[in-house]
């Protein structure tokens, strides 16, 4: 299948239905709400990595329909903000946070993430983008933005599962991004734009495993619900959206496609790269 396939829209416009809430639980274990290839577990390795706390102010870019931000929040008691370009994923989570009575420490926003964010230097603790760089072009200038509103020593993590370590196919590439506009690379290049950037490189996890077997129990799980699912996404994107799962899980299970997380710290103290970086940023 060569059109494009609707996976946001859809399971944000519909994401308190039953079918959507099964389909999460069965996919995920544990539903945080997410549509992406993290289980809650993850989440909890990454919110020690980052060294979240009480008094961090966290920025959460690709928010989605809020699940992670809001699990942080009542994780850890900290303050956040999610961006995401999807009006349903806002508003959703924004809903969300006003049920769980937690609006006055996580907001969402919709921003474009790709450009300049709407916050000044030096402002956050803790940034995470969980599988949303892949969608983001000029990922050095984001990255150099990003060392700019996170405060001395602050922290960044991110994940990006469109790293080719094998042979994949046009039809696969094409299958893979049905779903939206992707950007895929080779292994190192993320370690080297975040070196660029004025970041220091902490530590980089191959964690593709937790990738395939996410994909393989979404698609199972929608399959087992497909009547009520055709009835809210019509036939060709129900199947359009297996394809795509079924794709994800070869090229995971393969290894010719991979996901790692990338955690970087910025200094505590002005380097030379710091200084290039945020004159950089503050000059364009």
């Amino acid at each position: 299948m060569r059109g494009s396939v609707d996976l946001y829209n859809t399971s944000y416009h519909n994401f308190t239905s039953r079918v959507q809430a099964q389909v999460r639980i069965e996919t995920y274990g544990e539903d945080l709400g997410q549509s992406s290839w993290m289980a809650a577990n993850e989440l909890r390795q990454f919110i020690r990595w980052l060294k979240l706390k009480p008094s961090s102010n966290v920025l959460e870019i690709g928010s989605g329909s809020g699940g992670q931000a809001l699990f942080v929040a009542r994780t850890i008691g900290c303050q956040i903000t999610g961006l995401d370009i999807n009006e349903h994923g806002i508003r959703n989570a924004n809903e969300l946070a006003r049920r769980q009575r937690i609006e006055t420490r996580v907001h969402f926003q919709k921003a474009d993430a790709s450009g300049s964010l709407p916050f000044a230097e030096n402002t956050f603790d803790a940034l995470l983008c969980n599988d949303a760089m892949c969608h983001i072009p000029k990922r050095g200038d984001v990255l150099k933005d990003w060392l700019r509103v996170l405060k001395p020593g602050g922290r960044m993590l991110f994940t990006d599962a469109m790293v080719i370590t094998g042979l994949v196919s046009h039809e696969e590439i094409a299958t893979r991004s049905s779903i939206g506009a992707y950007f895929f690379l080779p292994p190192g290049e993320n370690e080297r734009l975040i070196c660029a950037s004025g970041f220091e490189l902490v530590r980089t996890d191959d964690v593709t495993e937790g990738a395939s077997m996410i994909a393989k129990r979404w698609h199972d799980a929608r399959a087992r619900r497909a009547k009520e699912l055709l009835r809210i996404e019509g036939k060709g994107n129900f199947e359009g959206l297996q394809k795509f799962l079924r794709c994800v899980h070869t090229l995971a299970v393969e290894r010719r496609l991979c996901r790692y997380s990338y955690l970087g710290r910025k200094s505590k103290l002005p380097t030379r790269a710091t200084m290039r970086a945020e004159s950089t940023v503050a000059l364009s």
